[in-house]
């Protein structure tokens, strides 16, 4: 299934979760006959837990939602889990919070039962998980104490499903998508009394992409977010396009915190973010220029440049002219640690591989999926029957390839006329539309500093590049933590992630 991946290098950002696959039939055609729409149901429990000292009650709903298009017709069953805080008398003062992961085709189970959920699964730090049984246990970092949670799954992911006659392209592209999750949101918050509550996003990854142009689209509708949360952030795919030079630029920064993990960096400096701030400052002058230049870059600076492209990244000189001081996140993964018969993942470089022979250009698989891809799995099946109460003769879709395969992503740029729509979405255009119109949203980014996936100074330049005032820039933080895409894999990390948010969950409620 690598392969399959492997032959889409304009697609290599938009996988936002481990492709640990659970479905890999073929793409099916349109149903002749319209699909009988189930009823909506939910099964509720009970449970506590325990956040920062202060037993939490709470409430857990395992359901689904269906959609209905204008005439009324059903369309799709949407299934979410959410955790509800006991006791709360005056919803104007409880927030909710939707949370989703991304792919396109992924479950929103990382999020839940690594991240935000009242319960995690107990993975190893930076290494495989050994197989079964697999610890569930408390999550002490939920946000379950400053929010209610929503977890909902993607039309084609985990139970959510088309029913009637629509089917999987009807939504499975950039806007089809987010228009099934503003109408999930919007019945949400109907059906459970919500309209005047407190509301967030958070997304990871492709969920960053949805979230952008999900506020957006909200707004629209009458639905303002206080905060949105962007966590391994892509905004602009366009930009890298093959052919520029951009995707060389702002992943140079998290090659440097990679090499200086693996200690492969001569005089390694103490201070990483500071570190990192003059691998930026090179990145965005010198070596950009130099790439600009081309075959007339003269030979001193070529030299120069050559020169700190080996300080900052650990590899050899030889290596770099032979790559033509141009090296793409895969034979970076490769060749870092070559010498020592390792590879690293993609998600997390943190993470180290093994390929089948220490001369192959890319990496065999990325170990930061294979290490902990089962043990969500497995926990989540676990947890859903035995502590959700919730039973299905469905296949839970943790992952559907056949949602990226068809994914349309067109994506009209907001208030421009135009005869021509990109080919690939840049939603950044979306979140600074927000933003202007509605002032008071505040953003807050999660970044991991070892992740090859979306690396931390694109999600900066496609932010600055919203085109903002310094009154409605200000409403913008960024975060960085010493992980990997899935930063909450690391339990340091993880409470610190938590820390910051609660503050920001703090800040946007009390502006």
């Amino acid at each position: 299934m690598k392969k399959a991946f492997a032959c889409l290098p304009l697609l290599t950002l938009l996988l936002a979760t481990p492709a640990f696959a659970t479905d890999q039939t073929p793409a099916s055609k349109p149903a002749t006959a319209a699909t009988p729409a189930p009823m909506e149901e939910k099964v509720v429990t009970h449970h506590s837990v325990t956040i920062d000292g202060q037993t939490i009650k709470y409430t857990a709903t395992a359901g689904t939602l269906l959609l209905r298009n204008d005439k009324g017709d059903p369309t799709a069953s949407v299934f979410y889990v959410a955790y509800t805080k006991d006791g709360v008398s005056d919803y104007r003062h409880r927030p909710v919070t939707f949370l989703y992961n991304g792919g396109p085709g992924s479950s929103s189970i990382w999020l839940h039962m690594g991240a935000f959920g009242p319960v995690r699964v107990d993975t190893s730090n930076a290494a495989p998980t050994p197989p079964p049984p697999y610890d569930i246990v408390p999550n002490q970092y939920s946000l379950l104490d400053k929010s209610d949670l929503v977890f909902i799954d993607a039309i084609g992911t985990g139970f959510s499903r088309p029913v009637g006659k629509a089917t999987g392209k009807d939504f499975w592209g950039v806007d089809q998508d987010v228009k099934s999750f503003g109408q999930f949101i919007e019945r949400y918050i109907t059906v459970n009394d919500r309209w005047n509550s407190p509301k967030y996003l958070l997304g990871e990854s492709y969920g960053t992409t949805r979230s952008a142009n999900l506020v957006d689209y909200l707004q629209h509708q009458g639905v303002a977010m206080n905060g949105v949360i962007l966590q391994s952030t892509v905004l602009n795919y366009g930009d890298t396009f093959p052919g520029t030079d951009l995707g060389y630029i702002t992943y140079l920064p998290s090659y440097a915190a990679i090499a200086w993990y693996h200690d492969k960096l001569a005089n390694k400096p103490a201070d990483l973010p500071k570190f990192l701030q003059q691998v930026r400052q090179f990145a965005r002058g010198e070596y950009a220029d130099a790439l600009f230049q081309g075959a007339s870059l003269p030979t001193s600076e070529y030299n120069d440049v050559l020169t700190k492209l080996h300080q900052y990244t650990g590899l050899s000189e030889k290596y770099l002219k032979q790559a033509n001081l141009r090296v793409d996140p895969s034979r970076f993964r490769a060749q870092l640690l070559r010498d020592e018969d390792r590879t690293m993942g993609r998600y997390d470089a943190r993470f180290e591989g093994i390929n089948m022979d220490d001369a192959e250009e890319y990496p065999d698989y990325d170990p930061s999926d294979t290490s902990i891809a089962p043990a969500f799995t497995a926990a989540w099946y676990w947890y859903l029957r035995n502590n959700l109460d919730y039973k299905s003769d469905m296949p839970y879709k943790v992952t559907n390839f056949k949602i990226i395969r068809s994914w349309d992503w067109k994506h009209p740029l907001p208030g421009r006329r135009s005869f021509f729509t990109p080919p690939l979405p840049d939603v950044a255009a979306n979140l600074g539309e927000a933003m202007r119109e509605n002032p008071h949203l505040k953003i807050f980014s999660a970044n991991g500093y070892f992740d090859l996936a979306t690396p931390f100074f694109k999600t900066e330049f496609d932010i600055d590049q919203l085109n903002l005032p310094p009154d409605i820039y200000k409403n913008i933080s960024f975060h960085y933590y010493p992980a990997g895409h899935m930063m909450y894999l690391y339990i340091p990390a993880l409470k610190q992630y938590k820390q910051d948010l609660a503050k920001f969950y703090d800040q946007t409620e009390n502006q």
